[in-house]
């Protein structure tokens, strides 16, 4: 009964050793987005005055967004590196209205939202599928459906959406 007892918290130990290291393995990923030089993005904040947390919180959304997002143009063994280089989010802050107007982005159509972005995709093999530099633009984004209408970040989520069924469909 010793040796049964013994071999079994010995299995347990050895299990749980292989599920903690699996734990705390990072997770592998078809998709990588990096930020470049993001304090220096044209607009990405969440008020009329840059900080550091605002813009940490939009990037991560828009991170977190296009790594999701892309997932579903990619076959198994693909990988896509994305570089954001510039932002300019839809909308913009007009606080010579009033001290309460330092966090209401005020959406015009002088205000698109746009990106520069840098790609590339590659196979399982490692070659090259398809690369570049795009300058996303959506100027007519007050006139799109772009749900759900309670994120603040719609349009531009939007705009990623269309340069990703552009740039990234899968051949037929």
């Amino acid at each position: 009964m010793k040796t049964k007892t013994l071999l079994f918290a010995t299995l347990s130990l050895v299990a749980a050793g292989a599920l903690s290291a699996a734990a705390s393995a990072p997770p592998s990923s078809q998709v990588d987005v990096t930020f470049v030089q993001p304090e220096k993005f044209t607009d990405a904040k969440t008020e009329a005055y840059d900080s550091d947390r605002g813009r940490e919180q939009i990037l991560g959304e828009i991170k977190s967004y296009v790594e999701k997002r892309a997932g579903h143009y990619l076959t198994a063994g693909q990988h896509l590196t994305v570089r954001i280089t510039d932002i300019d989010l839809a909308g913009d802050f007009e606080p010579w209205h009033g001290p309460n107007f330092d966090d209401i982005r005020i959406l015009k159509e002088i205000y698109p939202p746009r990106m520069t972005i840098e790609y590339r995709l590659t196979g399982a093999d490692g070659k090259v599928i398809s690369e570049g530099k795009r300058d996303l633009q959506n100027l007519g984004y007050l006139m799109s459906n772009a749900f759900p209408s309670s994120d603040g970040l719609r349009y531009d989520k939007e705009m990623l959406s269309d340069w990703m069924r552009r740039d990234l469909r899968r051949p037929s």
